[in-house]
């Protein structure tokens, strides 16, 4: 059995993380979802609010499982069971920071592969930044995510602008 971790920080999960997912569900017997807790980013959403809108945008998908987690990547995937971290890659600026990330894993999970998709053409200059930015500025991402993820944003700056 293969099974994928693809991790992040998913704050929020956006239309471009959902493609990768569904083309992982594809090629893996299960996809675990790995959003990391990353206190250090200082995330918009609580992890569990993270956790429960990738939830919600991938909830059609059956070999699909989306779990929070902090700690080391290389010792969550072989706790799961899983074989492979799978990431994604925009553009060529991400190529050098991966691949370092995958040098770093091979270290220290050395019965685990990295294995990289690209996003969908008209899906790969969405970022969660990018996404939190327009949101801020009262613009409509509903292009950009899930209706649920389109909502919450929506929320959570109306309850900071008052």
């Amino acid at each position: 059995m293969n099974r994928a971790v693809y991790p992040g920080t998913f704050d929020p999960i956006t239309n471009g993380h959902s493609d990768l997912v569904e083309r992982g569900a594809r090629l893996f017997d299960e996809v675990i979802v790995a959003v990391a807790e990353s206190p250090k980013k200082q995330p918009l959403f609580t992890l569990e609010e993270r956790v429960s809108l990738a939830q919600t945008a991938l909830s059609h998908l059956d070999n699909v499982r989306v779990m929070g987690f902090s700690g080391l990547l290389a010792e969550f995937v072989p706790s799961q069971g899983a074989n492979i971290i799978l990431r994604g890659l925009r553009a060529v600026s991400d190529f050098e920071y991966e691949f370092q990330l995958a040098d770093m894993n091979r270290k220290l999970a050395p019965d685990v592969e990295s294995l990289f998709l690209t996003p969908a053409n008209h899906l790969s200059y969405i970022s969660s930044t990018l996404i939190r930015e327009i949101a801020a500025l009262n613009g409509d991402v509903s292009e950009f995510v899930h209706p649920a993820v389109a909502e919450a944003l929506r929320r959570r700056f109306a309850a900071s602008a008052n």
